[in-house]
């Protein structure tokens, strides 16, 4: 398994003694641990901008500007499936973590114990997450969950993702894009690709999903018929 971790503490020495427990963590518990530095809340925003695709957060709440409270109210705008962690001096600040759904607050000097048992929990949490899909879009990576992609079409050289809330334009093949999702999704014709799970009608000759209709290749009838039953 592989973790996408960020440090954000503007103290270097506590900084460098969370990495070496990481490192242990991750020695431990079998896994690949892809961790980066921030020095502040703005610095990790900036590249946050363009890779929104974290596992773990440790952040500091009492950095300068922005407090570790406030980044996570930003992220939280965008991403609710990030495991955020809270290191601080002062206990009286862990009331205001649970706005932001934190895992834990840990008081410094940090426990190395603790902050592995933390990190246990955090990867338990993390393996029963809904399944997911990477995407780079306009410069940006991008995580979708599974359970919001409604459907799929392609342009040439282009898919357009369709989820509940937004469209994402990417230039992919639409049979790439598909081994990369679950068998919960469908190819009802050359150009689309489905999820099972949101289909509300299937005729003869087209699917559809709400008040979309989309085409049915000939002959996959039965297949596509048989496969809605088998995951719904």
């Amino acid at each position: 398994m592989n973790y996408k971790i960020a440090v954000c503490d503007d103290e270097q020495d506590q900084t460098e003694y969370i990495l070496s427990i990481l490192a242990a963590w991750g020695r431990q518990y079998g896994c690949n641990c892809d961790v980066s530095v921030f020095d502040s809340a703005e610095s990790f925003l900036f590249d946050y901008e363009d890779h929104k695709t974290w596992d773990i957060l440790l952040l500091d709440v009492e950095m300068k500007n922005m407090t570790g409270i406030e980044l996570a109210r930003r992220i939280r705008k965008d991403d609710n499936r990030t495991e955020i962690i809270f290191t601080t001096a002062h206990f009286e600040f862990a009331g205001e973590g649970y706005e932001v759904d934190a895992l834990h607050y840990l008081v410094k000097p940090v426990s190395d114990a603790k902050l592995m048992q933390v990190l246990d929990k955090a990867a338990q949490r993390l393996s029963v997450e809904p399944l997911s899909v990477v995407i780079n879009c306009s410069g940006e990576t991008l995580r979708l969950y599974e359970s919001d992609i409604l459907y799929v079409e392609s342009f040439l050289h282009y898919i357009l993702i369709h989820t509940k809330d937004n469209e994402y334009r990417i230039k992919e093949n639409l049979s790439a894009f598909a081994q990369k999702l679950s068998d919960d999704f469908y190819r009802v014709h050359r150009s689309y690709l489905v999820s099972l799970k949101h289909i509300t009608r299937i005729s003869r000759t087209s699917v559809s999903v709400g008040r979309t209709e989309l085409p049915l290749s000939r002959g996959k009838y039965d297949d596509i018929h048989r496969a809605f039953i088998e995951h719904n």
